[in-house]
């Protein structure tokens, strides 16, 4: 049994983590909040704290004890504020002893053209200059690619985690590709097998691998089409767009996904799906979802769910 400290613990990711925690009924779970905590339940395995994330020395004080901190902080917008509030969450965590750290990352292994990750790439940074000369600080960049669930949208196919409207829309048979893309490498893992990573990495006797990769499964864009056309039983329309249209922003799309996430607000969706669109699809020739399988050599016994197996029983009996 452990303590482990949770940052950003209302996020869809995190509840699904904390759920799984819980389950094992080993570890104490402190989450922080921004706001005003509930009321405390003395019969839980879960306590909270309210922090901003500003003080250092408060957060120091919070963390006495901690064993494991795992962030899910999200920028809302604000990239440095998101970076800040990482930097300081370090900061503390060092002063106060924890032993592993995991920054806010569960996606991609880069963040080419992924502009909304910056404030993980500068997390990156100071988590790799902090260790630089010695090892201060064990940490993992846990990095499950994209969630499968996503291909299950509207359904839902996870407690937490909300399937997503994406350029991959299994439900009305259609893709959106970089032209001559149809070789780039896509990860899926689903929600269930990060959770249980996660639980074993928590318990792992070893050190953690610093690039955290989680394979599912790893498929060309070619073949996610023809998975599709499989399992929903008709054909895909693909629409291939020109990397400098790309770019420039220029491409014209005759169906847009519309990219709506806790961290996005309203009034920014559309604005924000493009761009999202747009970074996704040409992140794929820079591997940003070409992730490593460092986890699953750990645990080379667990058996993941493979992402033919996930779909097709997801849309059994769904037009």
């Amino acid at each position: 049994m452990v303590k482990i400290a949770i940052a950003g613990g209302s996020g869809n990711v995190a509840q699904e983590i904390i759920d799984g925690l819980v389950a094992t009924k080993k570890h104490e779970i402190l989450l922080f909040t921004r706001k005003d905590p509930p009321p405390s339940d003395p019969s839980s395995a879960v306590t909270w704290a309210k922090t901003d994330y500003l003080d250092v020395k408060q957060l120091t004080s919070l963390l006495a004890g901690t064993h494991t901190v795992f962030s899910f902080v999200a920028p809302y917008l604000d990239q440095e504020e998101a970076f800040n509030a990482q930097k300081n969450l370090i900061d503390a965590s060092i002063q106060a002893g924890v032993k592993r750290f995991a920054p806010s990352e569960w996606a991609s292994a880069n963040f080419a053209h992924l502009s909304w990750y910056t404030y993980k790439a500068k997390t990156r940074e100071y988590l790799s200059a902090i260790n630089k000369d010695a090892k201060v600080l064990e940490y993992c960049l846990f990095q499950p690619g994209l969630f499968t669930n996503y291909l299950t949208w509207p359904h839902s196919s996870a407690k937490h985690v909300k399937s997503l409207d994406t350029p991959w829309d299994y439900g009305n048979r259609r893709i959106l590709q970089r032209e001559g893309g149809e070789e780039d490498i896509i990860t899926l893992t689903t929600v269930d097998d990060l959770v249980n990573v996660v639980v074993r990495a928590v318990e792992f006797d070893g050190e953690w691998p610093t690039n955290g990769g989680i394979r599912g499964t790893q498929l060309t864009m070619a073949e996610l089409v023809a998975l599709g056309e499989k399992i929903r039983g008709g054909k895909f329309t693909v629409e291939d767009f020109k990397s400098e249209d790309l770019e420039s922003g220029s491409f014209k799309p005759s169906w847009l996904p519309k990219l709506e996430h806790p961290s996005i607000a309203p009034e920014h969706v559309d604005a924000a799906s493009k761009m999202i669109v747009q970074g996704f699809l040409l992140a794929f020739p820079e591997k940003a979802f070409d992730i490593g399988d460092q986890w699953n050599k750990i645990l080379p016994n667990y058996k993941f769910t493979g992402a033919e197996e996930f779909l097709t029983e997801a849309w059994k009996g769904k037009p």
